[in-house]
């Protein structure tokens, strides 16, 4: 699935300013941690040690994606459920976590 074939372009509740804010916090955090790799590299750092920071920030952008697809649920799906669209939110939501589980 690609960007083209989302039901739509913008949250269907737009989120708030304090939402938007964690999460651009905790991808900034995270992009940090891809520099410090990148560092890292650069000083021919033990690959132990590189994989460790690897592995941290798979699972940082793991949370970041189930804090997404919860509020996404908790509104998006709900709200196309609510107004009897359920299934296509539901089958989109669905090709998104498989894509996202691989």
């Amino acid at each position: 699935m690609n960007m083209e074939e989302t039901l739509h372009d913008h949250a269907v509740v737009p989120r708030t300013d304090e939402e938007k804010d964690k999460v651009l916090k905790r991808l900034k955090r995270i992009e940090g941690q891809v520099r410090g790799i990148q560092k890292m590299v650069e000083a021919d750092r033990y690959c132990v040690d590189i994989l460790v920071q690897i592995s941290a920030i798979q699972s940082a952008l793991k949370n970041v994606g189930y804090e997404v697809t919860e509020r996404h649920m908790k509104h998006c799906v709900a709200d196309a459920i609510s107004k009897g669209d359920g299934d296509d939110s539901i089958e989109e939501l669905m090709a998104v976590l498989k894509q996202f589980s691989k």
